[in-house]
């Protein structure tokens, strides 16, 4: 067959018919090309939209791990404080019993004080009676010797 003589007309129809498939072809390919590139394009954008949630995520574990620290720090202050109260509790507690302490012993110096001062007063009164009884004695020698 390809010795086949092929007349003008026929031979021009079957080139237009090559040509024609030739130019499906082309145009087949050239779609073939913008759906590529529309995939390549949402390719890419889909890359940079998980770069932007991969982003996200990773603030996001930053915020939760300062978050955590806060807590952390929020957690041990209040240990603290919580101490500081306990101990402040005991200092008030030992003060308390201190004072009962400090007011029993003033009592006790009050009570001693008055048991000094009645004491005293029997001793000044049991002196005052026996100068009354010395007077009453000189009274009674100077009558006599008078």
């Amino acid at each position: 067959m390809p010795n086949e003589y092929i007349p003008p007309e026929q031979d021009r129809q079957q080139a237009e018919v090559v040509r024609e498939q030739a130019e499906d072809g082309r145009q087949d390919a050239e779609q073939d090309r913008g759906f590529t590139e529309e995939q390549r394009m949402s390719a890419e954008s889909d890359r940079n939209e998980a770069e932007q949630f991969r982003q996200l995520a990773e603030d996001a574990r930053e915020l939760r791990d300062r978050h955590r620290e806060a807590i952390e720090t929020v957690r041990a202050e209040r240990e603290r404080l919580r101490e500081a109260g306990e101990t402040a509790r005991t200092a008030g507690e030992e003060a308390r019993a201190a004072a009962e302490a400090a007011r029993h012993a003033a009592m006790d110096a009050v009570h001693a004080t008055a048991e000094t001062l009645h004491a005293t007063l029997e001793h000044m009164a049991v002196v005052e009676e026996m100068r009354r009884t010395l007077r009453d004695i000189r009274t009674v020698n100077k009558l006599d010797s008078n």
